[in-house]
């Protein structure tokens, strides 16, 4: 099958039901998308399927065949980082940054739904993405920042 990732393409001949985490990190060698508890719960391993928010641990890959997927690799554009991966840095958002690509991809669809959302807006959207270090003051601020920019 074919898939459309970060803007190429890219076949793979795999299990239609092996899930898009594994195909991202095992067969196109895009490592930025961490697995974390593999039910769909932590999102650490968050990436866009057509601007929305998807678990790839639990999405299998047939099901976004023919969909753009965007993965932490691919908001880079130019050698510029994306406003969100700039705004974690200027906030220190990271501390040991396991879920710092499933937070930015999160924050990353945040925005391009509400580009300004309120501080409640920005809780409750990342609500569902867990920081077992528990910096999530800094991420809220983070999008604060991104969303200014």
């Amino acid at each position: 099958m074919v898939l459309s990732i970060n803007g190429d393409k890219h076949e793979v001949t795999v299990d239609p039901d092996v899930e898009l985490l594994i195909v991202l990190r095992d067969y196109i060698g895009l490592t930025g998308t961490k697995y974390g508890c593999g039910e769909g719960a932590c999102g650490a391993c968050t990436v866009l399927v057509n601007g929305n928010i998807t678990r790839s641990c639990i999405t299998p890959v047939n099901s976004v065949a023919g969909k753009e997927i965007t993965t932490i690799e691919g908001l880079e554009k130019n050698g510029e980082l994306h406003a969100v991966q700039e705004a974690f840095l200027a906030t220190d958002a990271f501390q040991c940054s396991y879920c710092a690509s499933g937070m930015i991809m999160a924050a990353v669809a945040l925005l391009k739904h509400n580009p300004s959302p309120s501080e409640n807006a920005i809780v409750n959207a990342m609500n569902t993405n867990i920081c077992r270090c528990g910096t999530y003051p800094y991420i809220v601020k983070a999008i604060q920042l991104a969303a200014k920019s």
